[in-house]
Formats: C-alpha cells, structure tokens, sequence
C-alpha cells in the first residue's frame, strides 16, 4: 500500500511550457494559443518561459502525433476544439478526445459566411436561393476538416434551402486565413469560417459577409452583420477552443493546469483578447466539462447522423 507521503498533491512546471497550436501563425488555433501565452506571461502567472508551437497539417490532425510524445507530461498542451469529436465521427481520425485529457475549454468562434466585395450574392437569401436552385455550382472554402462546425453549418443552410448537402463543392484548409484568400483570388464563392478570421480582408474591403451563425449579433466589426436566425435560418453554430493534455498526466497536473487557466480567463488582458477577436467567452473544466463533451459528442453525432455525413461504423452511440 502506497504511504501518504508519497503520493503527490501538488506539481508545478520544471522547463518551459509548450502550447502546440495544429494551425499555422495567425490561424485559429494560432491565435488562442498567442493570447493564452502572452497573457500568462505578461501577467506572470509561471515562473518558467512560455512557448507556442505550430504544428500544422493533415487538417489540424497532425499535432496530435506531437502530443502523443508526452504521455504523462503536463509541460507540453495542445489548443483543442470540436474536430476532435467530429474527425472521428466522419472516419478522419482514429482518435477522438477520449484518447487525451480535456483539461478546459476557453471560448466560442461563431462562424462568418463571406463572399468577395463584388459577388452577386449580396444576402443570406441569395446564397439560400443558389443552395435550392442550383447547389452544385456553389463552392465553398473552409477549414479545418470536412464535418466540422464550419461544414455542419454550411450544410444546414444547403438543407434549410431544400438543396442537396453532397452537391457543393468543397475546399478544405489547414488554416481559415487560406480559405478566406481562395474566396478574395476568387476559386471559391464563399467561405465559412471563424468571424474572426475574416477581419483583415473584410477591413480591406476585399470580402463582404452575408451573415454570421451567433445567437445574437457579434461587436464591430461584424455589429452591421446579420445573424443566420434574423434571416428565419436555424444555423446557430459554433466551434469552441480549449487545452487539452496528454494521455497519463495525473490528478495534480490537471489540477496545476485548471487553476492556472482559471487565472488567465479573469485577467483584464485575456478579456480585451476576447473582445479584440470577437471571441464569446466559454470557460469550462472538471465535471462541467466532461458534460458538456458527452452532450456535445451526442449532438454532433446526431447532426452528421441527420445531414448524412456520419460514417456507418459511428451510426450508434
């Protein structure tokens, strides 16, 4: 029987910290992992350096081959999402959270539907009309993955319009700030990504969104945006970021990890980082957490399952 005083309560970092982003600089997850760090650092919530990797590829699926090196090893987190629940429902990935130890989530990216600055389609109406008249010469730019909420969200809106979800064309990217590109250089109509993402092209004038699938509407620049609800569209959707540890860390260092990130989320800095990426906060962890991604994997299983985008091995719970 193990004595008490060798069990361990506490831990604290002994090297420098790695949060590993699967987007390139300035992507998504690339930017939930810059504002973590440099909140954590400037506020000096560590006594060891804090570094970001990016670690891109393979739709974000490569970083986890990283993660998998550091069994039992809280120095090293990866900024996680709903692709880790929805790459394995749609038979891109072999693994799903299950596989690692979600420690918190963070925040909600709402997803912005754009098309470029001169595009015929000048409203969700007429993006729902192309959906129901002619849907397979509708080109849509995304990323990370096919049947992530970027996907499902578009796919809502093909079948809200009475089109068929499997008749668009598709382009996939490891990072939204590509799919955004594809739409300004004009090989694809649109593109349905994170708000945030959207913002350098859309001050530039380069691309103009038809609306965005928050609940309510998002703070400038996005404030003159319609929501997909205010259009009569159920398509309220979005993808949340959070940290996710490696297979084996122990009680102690998620427990280092939910107090250090419950420290981050009520910093000042972390709250002007929300409100300079539009981001909507979303603080989750221990019971809550493991609720919301059994909820979670439930409901996005039954909108694949629904939308036709479910592979027959993940037909049942």
């Amino acid at each position: 029987m193990t004595s008490e005083r060798h069990i361990r309560h506490t831990w604290a970092p002994e090297r420098p910290i790695t949060i590993a982003a699967g987007t390139p600089p300035g992507g998504g997850l690339d930017r939930v992992a810059h504002a973590l760090a440099g909140v954590i650092t400037e506020a000096r919530l560590l006594d060891v350096p804090v570094n970001v990797v990016n670690i891109p590829g393979d739709g974000a699926r490569r970083v986890w081959a990283e993660v998998d090196r550091y069994v039992g090893d809280a120095h090293l987190v990866s900024i996680s999402s709903p692709n880790l629940t929805t790459d394995h429902l749609v038979g891109l990935a072999v693994f799903d959270h299950s596989r690692y130890v979600p420690i918190a989530t963070l925040v909600t990216e709402y997803i912005a539907f754009a098309v470029r600055a001169d595009s015929a389609l000048r409203t969700g109406a007429d993006l729902l009309h192309r959906l129901a008249a002619d849907p397979g010469n509708v080109t849509v730019a995304l990323s990370t993955a096919l049947g992530n909420p970027n996907h499902i969200a578009f796919a809502k809106l093909t079948r809200h319009a009475g089109g068929d979800i499997n008749a668009p064309r598709i382009r996939v990217f490891d990072t939204a700030l590509d799919a955004v590109v594809d739409v300004v250089e004009g090989h694809a109509e649109l593109s349905a990504v994170t708000a945030a993402s959207v913002v350098k092209e859309l001050e530039a004038g380069r691309v103009r969104l038809l609306a965005i699938s928050a609940p309510l509407r998002l703070p400038a620049p996005f404030a003159a945006v319609p929501t997909w609800t205010e259009q009569s569209v159920d398509c309220v959707i979005g993808a949340w970021r959070g940290i996710t540890g490696p297979s084996g860390i122990d009680a102690p260092q998620i427990t280092f990890w939910e107090r250090l990130l419950a420290g981050v989320v009520r910093d000042h800095r972390w709250q002007a980082a929300l409100a300079r990426h539009c981001w909507s906060p979303m603080h989750l962890d221990g019971p809550s957490l493991h609720a919301y991604l059994v909820q979670e994997g439930a409901q996005m299983r039954a909108l694949l399952d629904e939308l036709g985008l479910l592979q027959p091995k993940h037909d049942q719970p």
